[in-house]
């Protein structure tokens, strides 16, 4: 690892929507570049990652559910939108001459290989990076959730909250300009503030693995590769 790397192993959980660029809806390839090319300078600083990927940009679950349909199915049918997602990933991060495997809670052989603990770390230990896919492979648990999980299971030093601000609010910044933004902040303050971070399951996960979130904008290109560095704009969340 590079010396001037603060973690070895991390996990990057980016939401669907930030796929989408300014479209509306579905993936932005120069977004997907971009986003491939953040994860290609974190690998150049000897940095092992993992990225969830959320599917909001094609399915949200909950929608079927608001609707009143089955959130099961809905559920998996969002499974199905991140790992479209990844797939998309996987072939940005390959142009850039970066080895990347798609792992995937459901198993689906014909597109990629089925996610398990000792594959997804002797992947990683090979210096690919691993992009985890179909969430937990559960209803009712969401790709923060996934995250946070896959984080422990690969014992990941931080995990990454790519969003479309800088950092942790007392509210939104976009509707509430007077919003605080923290620098660094507790998981327990998470939890009992109710700040829109990551879902409670997600946080609470972190919080007994000791793993620090870190959250910052995915938007910003060369973001990640900076708070790798030791600098950048971000909110730390953690305990320690």
């Amino acid at each position: 690892m590079a010396a001037d790397a603060v973690y070895k192993r991390v996990v990057l959980k980016a939401s669907g929507e930030a796929l989408m660029g300014s479209q509306g809806f579905g993936i932005d390839v120069e977004v997907a570049d971009r986003i491939a090319a953040d994860i290609a300078e974190a690998r150049s600083l000897g940095v092992e990652v993992g990225v969830v990927i959320g599917g909001g940009n094609i399915f949200r679950g909950v929608a079927v559910a608001s609707k009143g349909g089955d959130r099961v199915t809905g559920d998996h049918m969002g499974m199905l939108a991140t790992v479209i997602n990844s797939l998309a990933l996987r072939t940005s991060l390959v142009k850039l001459g970066i080895k990347a495997v798609v792992l995937s809670a459901i198993a689906m052989p014909e597109l990629c290989e089925t996610f398990s603990q000792r594959q997804a770390t002797a992947y990683m230990d090979a210096g690919n990076v691993v992009i985890f896919a179909g969430g937990t492979g559960n209803p009712f648990f969401t790709t923060d959730s996934a995250a946070a999980l896959r984080a422990a299971e690969i014992g990941a030093n931080a995990l990454f909250k790519g969003t479309m601000v800088d950092g942790v609010y007392s509210a939104d910044p976009k509707a509430f300009p007077d919003a605080t933004r923290y620098d660094r902040i507790t998981h327990d303050d998470v939890l009992n503030k109710g700040l829109s971070v990551m879902d409670a399951t997600a946080v609470a996960l972190a919080r007994e693995n000791d793993i620090p979130i870190i959250v910052y904008s995915i938007q910003e290109k060369g973001g990640f590769g900076q708070i790798l560095g030791g600098a950048g704009r971000y909110t730390i969340v953690s305990d320690a």
